[in-house]
């Protein structure tokens, strides 16, 4: 390794341990040893800690303890003199550098300097379950962590495009000569939050922590990996290097500005050495010394002196990330990362639906002879004809046609035009069918953007996605209010045919379910079975999105799965279904019951909308969806009932889920079904409040809608048994569940 840099990461380690030691005595001093410290909404205590050394950081003293290990992991100074042909020192110091950086940000929130403004600061569990479905999808190929500024905003602006429209998430830390690049997008009006892939951690260098704890916690979450010693903290980082495509981009300033003439300061060689254990490679806009040979890395370990239009691209091939690009003739950018992006007033050129015109989409399939492929139809007024801040209606309509299209399959791809049009650069996508509301920013309008590109994109990414069953596509795009209302009236009465369609399909309808097991790229052993009555856990795949899904790939994660002999038609077990169920986890599982939660229940990967979890006292089971951040009676919050449940393993009490399941006929129903659910969340229960007045109307139970409680009832065990007992709750008088 490098003299240089090995010098600077043990000499930049020896200060975070130094200042992690100054910043906990005192507080030592202050609040004394049994003080707790913790971060946000987590299971996972200081996750980096808990993940490398096993140590369940609780209190001021644990953290003395699990710092008392960085200490004993440096280097002595004087080995920064020596000359040494392998990474072992610089790596030690990097563990060291992480250990320390964790304790300073996490006595940040003890001591009320937690981040503020435009950073963001830790992760929660919750937000990093709701972006493990687009790791493992491949929505999100990868992650940068850029530390430092650019040389000027519009670099920084189009560094951060770069990464997005790869659809690489840009977590940001530290700073150059006072400046950070999270900053200078702030400058320029860049919206930076998760859902558009740009988060913004904090300004201190320390604040890159978050980054590599976020990258812990996935493989503990997704992979299972239940730290405790050396052995398991070398599985979390393996676990990294061959699953979690992330690498580090140094970015420096010009050596006569900040005086010292270090292009990276010992704090960031520090930091890189750390994020090179967990195989991440570093590189950099600057001349700092290269690690070019293969080891720790799959490839170099730190590349330099990179032009900035180049270093994205060079940062995909040294880290080996597979991105899908798809050539769409627009004039903004495209790609994943800009699919959560928020368009607000003040930046909006024009606008469609949403609460001031009428918009809706539909998609038919329709016979080869009455589809004109790539045909794009524009019937009323264009974008240009309308003021700024103005509003049309909209109505989209497209047609495909394929040799192995089916009818089925028209659900399927209309709800994926909420994601293709969302994924360009300024353009703001909101729900579907006839609730639609899209705005167009100034930016992309001044850019060129028009009507006639929301055709583009579709046409695109359907032939992309679905080119195994669609064999052309045409949009018509209609902006003038009269011609559109009989198109409306039409569409609406469609939607009404394939919810009954589709609403009254059930289990027994089938001899075939089918498998998702896209999350085994995390969660090794994990295997969803979704059946026509129960959808994908994370809440994305309905057993017509799977059947469409293994038209489109064969070998893809979604296999039909034959039901086979029914076991027990109770419990929703089948012969067939535990054969393949043993077969994909690796032999680890033996058995799966659909509909009960006590006994051999599917298991989680980590991406589930909800968890319901069994309350003994109440004889019922509470549902807590990842938006809840509060305390549940179970004495638990989501996150942390999150941690037992993820990872691919079954856990009976608990089961994690689709929200969407919740009203299912099938819904834990050899355990008692929906009269045993005594607690939800009440934004849960206000978003499905039609299906569910619907489901207990059905069972005759609708005066169950107000004996569910909620936080405002009851947050304590005690508090809810009392509020059930008023109310009258059913399950009280149900059978014991255990």
């Amino acid at each position: 390794m490098s003299r240089i840099i090995a010098s600077a990461a043990i000499r930049g380690a020896h200060k975070y341990v130094k200042e992690a030691e100054e910043k906990l005595n005192k507080l030592m001093e202050e609040k004394g040893p049994e003080e707790k410290v913790a971060f946000p909404n987590t299971a996972y205590y200081l996750p980096l800690i808990y993940a490398l050394l096993g140590i369940e950081v609780k209190t001021l003293k644990d953290t003395q303890k699990a710092l008392g290990q960085a200490r004993s992991l440096l280097p002595p100074l004087v080995a920064e003199k020596l000359w040494l042909p392998y990474l072992g020192n610089a790596l030690d110091a990097g563990i060291a550098t992480l250990i320390a950086q964790e304790i300073i940000e996490a006595l940040k929130y003890l001591t009320g300097d937690e981040p503020k403004g435009i950073w963001l600061g830790f992760t929660d569990d919750a937000i990093l379950r709701t972006q493990g479905i687009k790791l493992v999808d491949g929505r999100m190929p990868g992650f940068a962590a850029c530390l430092g500024a650019l040389p000027t905003n519009e670099e920084a602006v189009r560094l951060a495009r770069a990464l997005q429209e790869k659809s690489i998430l840009v977590f940001m830390a530290s700073s150059s000569n006072g400046r950070s690049m999270a900053e200078q997008l702030a400058e320029e009006g860049i919206e930076m939050n998760w859902d558009n892939f740009l988060v913004p951690y904090g300004k201190d260098t320390s604040a890159a922590i978050h980054a590599l704890n976020f990258s812990a916690r996935a493989a503990m979450t997704f992979g299972g990996i239940k730290p405790g010693n050396l052995e398991k903290a070398r599985e979390i980082l393996l676990y990294n290097k061959e699953r979690v495509h992330a690498f580090g981009l140094a970015l420096g300033t010009d050596p006569e500005v900040n005086g010292t003439g270090q292009l990276i300061t010992d704090e960031k060689y520090a930091t890189a050495a750390g994020a090179i254990n967990f195989g991440f490679p570093v590189l950099s806009d600057v001349g700092i010394p290269q690690i070019l040979p293969s080891g720790i890395c799959t490839y170099e370990h730190v590349v330099s002196n990179i032009p900035l239009d180049k270093i994205v691209s060079k940062a995909v091939e040294v880290r080996d990330i597979k991105i899908k690009v798809t050539e769409i003739p627009i004039p903004v950018p495209y790609g994943a990362g800009f699919e959560g992006e928020r368009v607000r007033k003040e930046q909006m050129q024009i606008e469609f639906g949403g609460k001031r015109t009428t918009a809706f989409e539909l998609l038919r399939g329709k016979p080869m002879e009455e589809v004109e492929d790539g045909k794009i139809e524009i019937i009323g007024p264009e974008v240009d004809e309308v003021e700024e801040g103005g509003a049309l209606p909209l109505g989209v309509l497209v047609k495909v046609a394929g040799r192995k299209f089916q009818e089925d399959f028209e659900t399927v791809l209309e709800r994926r035009i909420h994601e293709f049009i969302s994924c360009a650069n300024g353009i703001f996508h909101m729900g579907q069918r006839a609730i639609a509301w899209i705005r167009i920013s100034k930016e992309a309008f001044q850019k060129g953007f028009r009507l006639k590109h929301l055709g583009e994109i579709l046409i695109a990414q359907i032939h992309d996605e679905y080119s195994a069953i669609v064999d052309k596509v045409q949009v018509k795009i209609i902006t003038d209010e009269e011609k559109m209302k009989e198109p409306l009236e039409e569409a609406r009465k469609i939607y009404h045919q394939r919810d009954e369609r589709i609403g009254g399909m059930t289990d027994e309808d089938v001899d075939t379910f089918y498998s998702c097991i896209l999350c085994q790229s995390y969660a090794p052993d994990h295997v969803c079975i979704v059946t026509p009555q129960r959808l994908g856990l994370c809440g994305a795949y309905t057993w017509l999105d799977c059947k469409a899904s293994h038209q489109l790939n064969p070998r893809g994660p979604n296999e039909p799965v034959k039901k086979g002999k029914c076991l027990d038609e109770v419990k929703g077990q089948w012969e067939g279904v535990n054969d393949y169920l043993k077969l994909k986890s690796h032999g680890n599982l033996e058995r799966f019951n659909a509909y009960s939660m006590i006994e051999d229940p599917m298991t989680s990967c980590g991406c589930f909308e909800c968890i319901t979890v069994i309350l003994p006292e109440t004889n019922g089971v509470m549902i807590v969806n990842r938006e809840f951040t509060g305390m549940t009676p179970v004495g638990m919050t989501f996150s942390t009932m999150a941690g037992q449940v993820g990872g691919g393993i079954q856990t009976p009490g608990f089961i994690g889920m689709g929200k969407m399941y919740i009203t299912s006929e099938k819904f834990i129903s050899a355990d008692g079904g929906i009269k045993r659910v005594v607690w939800m969340p009440k934004g849960l229960k206000e978003e499905i409040k039609e299906k569910l007045e619907k489901r207990l109307a059905e069972i005759g139970e609708p005066e169950l809608m107000d004996k569910i409680a909620t936080e405002e009832d009851a947050t304590a065990s005690d508090e809810l048994v009392k509020f059930l007992q008023a109310k009258g709750h059913p399950a009280s008088s149900m059978p014991p569940m255990m």
